[in-house]
């Protein structure tokens, strides 16, 4: 099974050279390179919820803390954890990793 990123599974266009990310910028996901790799994914593309100013759903989102009780609720940080099942990093050790 693939695994996408958020901007995959999302359709966003917002990942780099996207079809919007001209228009309306590169989401800030698809350039966190300290994430890449974690849970399969492209930088932050399946860690999104930890990656401060994303830009879901057109609108951007804030920090963590501002933003992580609607990600909790989002299909694809659903569908991620579902996917890792007892491999998925919790949001501490992302952000964690996103400090080094």
């Amino acid at each position: 099974m693939e695994k996408l990123n958020c901007w995959q599974a999302k359709n966003c266009g917002r990942e780099l050279h996207g079809s919007k990310s001209a228009e309306l910028g590169v989401c800030p996901t698809a350039i966190e390179a300290t994430l890449d790799g974690t849970h399969g994914g492209e930088n932050g593309g399946r860690a999104c919820w930890v990656v401060a100013s994303t830009l879901c759903g057109g609108q951007e989102q804030g920090t963590f803390g501002q933003k992580y009780h609607n990600c909790a609720k989002c299909e694809f940080y659903l569908q991620v954890r579902a996917e890792e099942g007892a491999k998925f990093k919790y949001s501490s050790v992302l952000q964690a990793m996103m400090k080094k």
